[in-house]
């Protein structure tokens, strides 16, 4: 049992048991501190928004390289992780659009 991480047909590593326990420790961390943060009401509102918004993407990272294991050690993993970024500037792009044109139509509406 010196050999704590697997690997799959093509030899890319799938993590130890360490790096799963680090891994579910630091989401637990992250998780707990939003609803730390939302609970103590000790910001203002916008605050506590982007607050959030940070652990949020903190936390998707983490799910991202200790449980995905989307890392940049092979060309595959490097691939994947292409492919995702990629993806995601793609929905911001959409996102950010449709949320331009719905406040531009409501800005140039006609009072009623």
């Amino acid at each position: 049992m010196s050999e704590n991480h697997t690997t799959s047909h093509e030899g890319e590593s799938h993590g130890s048991y360490g790096s799963y326990i680090v891994g579910f420790v630091l989401a637990v961390i992250l998780t707990v501190a939003s609803f730390a943060t939302v609970l103590s009401k000790a910001f203002a509102f916008w605050q506590t928004i982007a607050i959030l918004a940070v652990l949020a993407t903190v936390q998707v990272v983490v799910h991202l390289v200790f449980f995905l294991h989307m890392g940049t050690k092979s060309l595959s993993q490097r691939q994947n992780l292409a492919a995702f970024i990629i993806t995601v500037l793609m929905v911001a792009v959409v996102i950010a659009g449709y949320l331009f044109v719905l406040w531009d139509a409501q800005m140039n509406m006609m009072p009623g």
